[in-house]
């Protein structure tokens, strides 16, 4: 893996594990020579993971739609960054650069881009690895519901291997690696019509 979008709160979240992890994702990813592809912002668990990844001399792209921009929480010292009209803009530009997806703590967000990366994954839109990093137990109600999910017929339980889980990055990224994909970027035809 080249690339990895990387979806997370815009804000530190009440505990200090939290940030805490952010960092050291970004150091991990740069360490392994990964760069990352993220939502453009500076605040919170986002400007953490971006920091992490620019001190360890990787590339850093951001994607941030203007009215964000506006507000000036686009972290200004990213490698690359791209203005976007749209969320939904945002969200296919970002995974169309990038290899694979992980999620660290984050609010609605952050479910969001999980869910719909999971949904495009399942449908075979996306064909990289989707991982989340379970930093201090965050996931652990979530993941306790998509196992309900299978449990009551929703969701296939191949459908459920889909998701990568961890409560490191090394462990996380060492998952991710070893996932053999048929094709790494995503088939943005469809989805940028709709």
């Amino acid at each position: 893996m080249k690339t990895i979008v990387v979806y997370c709160g815009a804000n530190a979240g009440k505990r200090p594990e939290y940030f805490q992890a952010a960092e050291e994702a970004g150091r991990a990813l740069a360490n392994r020579g990964i760069g990352l592809v993220y939502g453009g912002g500076n605040l919170g668990l986002m400007g953490a993971v971006a920091d992490g990844v620019l001190a360890g001399d990787q590339k850093v792209t951001g994607i941030i739609p203007n009215f964000l921009a506006e507000l000036e929480v686009a972290h200004k010292t990213l490698t690359e960054i791209h203005f976007v009209d749209t969320m939904h803009e945002r969200k296919a530009k970002m995974v169309s650069m990038s290899d694979g997806v992980i999620a660290l703590p984050g609010g609605f967000g952050t479910l969001d881009e999980l869910f719909e990366i999971l949904t495009w994954t399942q449908l075979k839109i996306f064909h990289g690895p989707v991982g989340v990093l379970n930093v201090n137990g965050f996931y652990n109600h979530l993941l306790a519901h998509i196992d309900h999910m299978v449990e009551e017929g929703f969701l296939k339980a191949e459908n459920r291997q889909l998701l990568f889980v961890a409560d490191n990055i090394e462990e996380l990224l060492d998952k991710m690696m070893a996932f053999e994909r048929k094709e790494t970027k995503l088939e943005l035809k469809n989805i940028q019509q709709g």
